[in-house]
């Protein structure tokens, strides 16, 4: 069965393994694959060293390059094909809200406006919930220099900021899925598992399960 939107996302946490699976989805339906261009970044290592000077830099970094990456995306193409992404334009103002200081925020928030409006709601958002303990070995896992002091605190909070924005636009069609107890990049099973699951209609809304050995509902 072929990917049924035409606009799919993964967001998660830090570590939580959302470009893995954007990767894996896009090479099986062969779709457009959208990955968030962070790595030359500037002020990203400086902002983990000093975040209280340059948070606001940055977050008005990600937001310019955000939009000038999905608005060239989105340039109309009678043949454009499905896009899968590893963000959505709204991990701007969520990490903004963590990381900013009021007087910040409000001017931010005026600029976040201008650009969110101008971009397509993404027909399904897969959240890849992760506890914070499994979110710290993957960090450490992949092993970027700047990423290894992050704190449990600062994880706890970006995960409460995800949650909040989706409770607070229920327009948005949103798959929650607690993958804290499996590998669904080692394991093809878990994989497939999260590829079925996708592929199922969903109404708007957050859809929460938790994939686990036990295969339990999560209330």
């Amino acid at each position: 069965m072929s990917l049924p939107y035409s606009y799919l996302v993964i967001e998660g946490n830090i570590g939580s393994g959302k470009t893995s699976l954007s990767q894996k989805l896009a090479a099986d339906w062969k779709a457009n694959l959208v990955l968030e261009e962070f790595a030359d970044n500037p002020f990203l290592p400086k902002f983990y060293e000093q975040p209280e000077r340059y948070a606001f830099p940055l977050e008005l970094s990600f937001l310019s390059e955000r939009f000038s990456q999905l608005k060239k995306e989105w340039q109309p193409d009678l043949f454009q094909p499905k896009i899968i992404s590893d963000y959505f334009i709204a991990k701007c103002n969520i990490f903004a809200s963590n990381n900013l200081q009021e007087d910040e925020k409000k001017l931010f928030n005026k600029m976040y406006e201008l650009v969110a409006q101008q971009m397509p709601t993404p027909d399904l958002i897969v959240y890849l919930y992760v506890h914070t303990e499994r979110l710290q070995m993957n960090i450490k896992k992949r092993g970027r220099s700047y990423e290894q002091g992050i704190t449990d605190a600062y994880l706890s909070n970006i995960q409460s900021q995800y949650i909040q924005h989706f409770q607070q636009h229920p327009h948005l069609t949103v798959l929650m899925l607690d993958t804290s107890e499996i590998d669904f990049v080692q394991d093809e099973i878990w994989y497939e598992k999260i590829k079925t699951l996708i592929q199922q209609s969903y109404a708007p809304g957050i859809h929460r399960l938790t994939l686990s050995p036990e295969q339990s509902l999560w209330t």
